[in-house]
C-alpha cells in the first residue's frame, strides 16, 4: 500500500544548537545512576546548576534537551554510556541524537552512510540541501522553515559529525571504528543503530 504525500509525522526539529551534548551527558547519567527518577534528576541538575551554566534558562533548556536524548536509551544502555571511553560515549550520543530526531537519523542513514558504502568520500552542504529537497515531499514542514533555521539545523548536524569524528573539517567522510560492546548494544536494537554509521560491519547486524 503506497503511504499518501504528507501523511507522515512531522520531524522534531529542536536541535538547532548544542552539539552532541556529551559532557552534559556525563553529569545527567552519574544523577540518574542514582536515583533512576529522571524528574529528580532535571531537579537536582537545574537547582544545583550542574552543569555550569550562565542562566538558568540555559540550563533548563540543556539539560531537558540531555534527557530527552539520554530517554531514548534503557538502563543497560546508560549504564555503558557511564563506563565507557570518550570515544564510546560520543558514539552513543551520536545513535541517542539519531534515535531521538527521526531527521537526524535519515540523514545518517540515507546520506553519511550510503556515501561511505558507495565510497563517495564528500559530504557537502549541498548533500544536506539535496536531502531536505526530497524529504519535503513527504514532510512539507521543511518548506516551513525560515533559511536561517535551516542553516542552523545542518550546521549542528555537521556539528555532531564532526564531535563523533565522522566527519573531518574538509568535508570527508571517515569510517567509524566501533568498540566491540558498543557494536553489541547497537546491533542488539531493532532496527540496529549500526545502520547510523559510516561502517562495512556485516550486514546481518542491521537486521
Amino acid at each position: 500500500m503506497t503511504t499518501p504525500i504528507g501523511s507522515h509525522d512531522r520531524y522534531a526539529l529542536s536541535f538547532t544548537s548544542g552539539g552532541l551534548l556529551v559532557r552534559e551527558a556525563d553529569v545527567i547519567v552519574a544523577e540518574y545512576l542514582r536515583s533512576r527518577d529522571w524528574v529528580v534528576v532535571r531537579y537536582a541538575v537545574t537547582e544545583q546548576n550542574l552543569l555550569q551554566a550562565r542562566t538558568t534558562s540555559s540550563s533548563v533548556r540543556v539539560t531537558r534537551e540531555t534527557i530527552q536524548r539520554l530517554g531514548v536509551f534503557d538502563d543497560a544502555e546508560l549504564e555503558l554510556l557511564a563506563k565507557s571511553s570518550l570515544t564510546e560515549r560520543c558514539h552513543l550520543m551520536w545513535a541517542a541524537a539519531c534515535r531521538r530526531y527521526e531527521l537526524i537519523g535519515d540523514f545518517a542513514e540515507e546520506v553519511v552512510r550510503e556515501r561511505f558504502l558507495l565510497m563517495n568520500p564528500m559530504l557537502s552542504n549541498e548533500d544536506f540541501e539535496r536531502f531536505m529537497t526530497g524529504k519535503s515531499l513527504w514532510h512539507p514542514e521543511l518548506d516551513e522553515l525560515k533559511p536561517s533555521t535551516r542553516a542552523k539545523l545542518r550546521q549542528n548536524i555537521f556539528r555532531m559529525l564532526h564531535e563523533v569524528g565522522l566527519r573531518s573539517e574538509e568535508g570527508a567522510i571517515v569510517p567509524a571504528l566501533l568498540s566491540e560492546r558498543v557494536y553489541e548494544a547497537f546491533a542488539a536494537h531493532r532496527p540496529s543503530d549500526i545502520r547510523f554509521f559510516p561502517t562495512t560491519l556485516p550486514m546481518e547486524a542491521m537486521r
